[in-house]
């Protein structure tokens, strides 16, 4: 109040509740004269299956979206020379990149080796890796044979499968890694 008149006056009560509308109404998502910034640089543009295929590539522990192909130690060995034994050593001891082999028993001790071997709790969350991120210099650049085949080869480095061992999407899940066990769940419901 104001010498003992009221602020709110109607005029008042009708000018804030009408000028904020008109305001709003005069707002237009593209205004006239401006270019459609959504046509002009394709933002906004549906997704076709084969674009989202290509992005949705994620592979889940229980196997979940394992491509089809297949990979063996032998063939393993030969892509692992040709294109991770630069960063990660010959056999996977470690170099530029980490070690990818060893470790087993060390998670607990002061100076624990996290490795392939004994850290992973899944076999698919290596295919999975390497598939995505690697090698360092061409991410998404090998073939699902040769992601089959490489895990193939890191999974018998660590003394996890025998030497004779060929890969595919039905026997990577069954895969049983030395830390399966080490991790608490995630107890939130719609989670892997």
């Amino acid at each position: 109040m104001r010498n003992g008149r009221s602020i709110r006056t109607p005029a008042r009560v009708i000018l804030a509740v009408l000028l904020p509308l008109v305001a709003l109404a005069s707002c237009s998502s593209i205004a006239p004269g401006v270019q459609n910034t959504e046509a002009a640089y394709g933002i906004g543009t549906p997704l076709t299956d084969l674009d989202l295929a290509a992005w949705n590539i994620d592979v889940a522990p229980d196997g979940r979206g394992l491509p089809p192909g297949s990979g063996d130690v032998a063939t393993g060995a030969h892509v692992f020379a040709a294109k991770c034994a630069a960063c990660h050593g010959a056999q996977g001891e470690g170099g530029l990149g980490d070690p990818l082999v060893g470790g087993q028993g060390t998670l607990a001790s002061a100076k624990p080796k996290r490795t392939v071997g004994s850290y992973w709790p899944y076999a698919t969350t290596l295919f999975d890796y390497i598939r995505r991120a690697m090698p360092y210099n061409a991410p998404e650049s090998l073939s699902a044979d040769e992601v089959y085949a490489l895990s193939a080869f890191l999974l018998n480095q660590n003394g996890i499968v025998p030497a004779n061992t060929r890969l595919d999407a039905a026997s990577l899940p069954r895969v049983v890694m030395p830390n399966r066990n080490g991790f608490v769940a995630d107890p939130r419901p719609g989670q892997l």
